[in-house]
């Protein structure tokens, strides 16, 4: 009995550990977090430092950009999204080749842009222009229909 008193000490320790190290490595990252929160769910907070998620727009800051009637590119995703996943690392090095700003809105982190901007799904890439859509693609794209849709969309 005082074994398993001992083991099970030793793996309680260990728990705490790991939990204070991964808060520790968490309030790191949020220190200068692109968000307008420091509340963020973990799959965002593990994105904080990727490369391909360093464009990201808060809702305030997207609605007056629309708003300005500018030409606005908006990439909707979530962190959790397996689609997402896979379209980021083709899509944001094709927008920067292509000279392309790209506005990066969370939906996981900003749930009212789900019915505000209309989106069904995720990834959903949206240019808007004078205030208005102009167009969308829904969904995991090849490297080629993003570069088709810079080119025939944005650029024109």
């Amino acid at each position: 009995m005082k074994k398993l008193l001992i083991i099970a000490g030793i793996v309680v320790v260990v728990f705490a550990g790991i939990i204070f190290l991964t808060n520790q490595a968490n309030n790191k990252k949020l220190a200068d977090n692109p968000y307008d929160t420091e509340d963020l769910e973990q799959a965002t907070i593990d994105q904080l430092d990727d490369e391909n998620y360093q464009n990201i727009v808060v809702p305030a800051e997207l609605e007056e950009k629309i708003a300005s009637g500018e030409p606005t590119t908006v990439y909707f995703f979530s962190p959790t999204c397996q689609y997402c996943q896979q379209t980021t690392p083709v899509l944001m090095p094709v927008a920067e080749d292509m000279d392309v700003d790209v506005l990066q809105y969370n939906l996981l982190e900003y749930e009212q842009g789900w019915q505000q901007y209309m989106i069904e799904a995720t990834p959903t890439l949206i240019h808007y222009d004078n205030g208005e859509e102009v167009s969308r693609w829904v969904g995991a794209q090849p490297k080629e229909n993003i570069e088709q849709f810079f080119t025939d969309v944005v650029k024109k």
